[in-house]
């Protein structure tokens, strides 16, 4: 069983998971359902976390946007908060990831999901300490990478996920299926799944598990501000796109930053001026403080079809539930 019983606290709960679901994600984290809430920045506190895995997911704290204490804080809170397995979200850009890696080997934590980055550069370390690792890719030439690296599940998300995006631009269910044929690891499909509907259509091209974003950052449990939720809530089709190709490609909904934003780009601004309007803290702005007008309001594409304050039961019930 190797590494997999450390994510477990009972030997008897590592058995019982591996008897009732035949589902490799399932098996391999110890939860109920193989679905996961992404570690999204600003959104993805311990509260959220608890709140996925309580329901038989699994949450994950995003690091993201937490100093390394901060981080500390979320994941002993989420401890107390939940019996079942959790994890944490680690952007390999983050300018004190060794700090944060510390952190979580130091707290126990056994899943570590990595994005934005080299999979070779920690997955060994992390192995070292008994943690499974995920990593979030957005191409099918990436999770060979991934596969090369040793990574243990592979994270296809597809370019209509909110937040930082790759440059490829490929829709989710066009990339599943690439990455499923060429790439054997344990598959997570992300990118505009929110619904019953599309968490099965998930399934039947070839993924075992999918991770949820949107739907999620903007449910009660979430520490995304109010007025941020509730400006999503009301997106209608179209309004998000993906912006900032020279720097890092980033889904947005459109609000007076964004727009100031497209018009520079439509102009040919170069990297360097764009990064001078992005200046710092403009997700922080947006999604944390609620600042409508000149925050980057991270989201993805499926925020127009969430239009009512849930919780992360309903949510889970919305899914799982045999409607169409």
């Amino acid at each position: 069983m190797g590494r997999r019983m450390f994510l477990f606290r009972h030997p008897l709960s590592y058995y019982l998971c591996r008897m009732k679901t035949k589902n490799t994600i399932c098996r391999l984290y110890g939860i109920q359902h193989p679905i996961i809430q992404g570690g999204m920045a600003w959104c993805s506190g311990w509260k959220l976390a608890s709140a996925v895995s309580n329901q038989g997911g699994l949450g994950l704290i995003g690091a993201g946007s937490m100093h390394p204490e901060t981080l500390r804080e979320h994941i002993q809170k989420c401890k107390n908060a939940t019996n079942r397995p959790f994890g944490v979200n680690v952007p390999l850009m983050y300018p004190r990831v060794d700090e944060i890696m510390h952190i979580i080997r130091d707290e126990k934590v056994r899943i570590v999901f990595t994005s934005a980055g080299n999979p070779k550069l920690w997955t060994e370390w992390l192995h070292q300490h008994n943690i499974l690792v995920a990593h979030v890719v957005s191409s099918s030439k990436f999770s060979i990478k991934c596969q090369e690296a040793g990574v243990d599940v592979v994270v296809a998300e597809g370019f209509e996920a909110g937040g930082h995006n790759g440059k490829e631009e490929t829709s989710t269910f066009c990339l599943i299926p690439r990455v499923r044929e060429v790439c054997s690891l344990p598959l997570i499909a992300a990118g505009g799944i929110s619904s019953g509907s599309s968490y099965r259509a998930a399934l039947a091209l070839g993924a075992e598990g999918v991770q949820i974003g949107t739907r999620f950052a903007l449910c009660m449990e979430s520490s995304a501000h109010p007025e941020f939720k509730h400006y999503c809530r009301n997106l209608q089709e179209g309004m998000t796109q993906l912006m900032l190709k020279k720097l890092s490609p980033t889904r947005l909904a459109l609000n007076d930053f964004a727009k100031r934003l497209a018009q520079a780009e439509d102009k040919g601004a170069s990297a360097e001026e764009l990064s001078d309007l992005l200046g710092k803290g403009r997700a922080k702005k947006g999604i944390f403080e609620g600042d409508l007008k000149e925050g980057a309001l991270e989201i993805g594409q499926c925020a127009g079809s969430v239009r009512k304050e849930e919780s992360v039961q309903d949510i889970f019930e919305d899914i799982l539930s045999n409607k169409a």
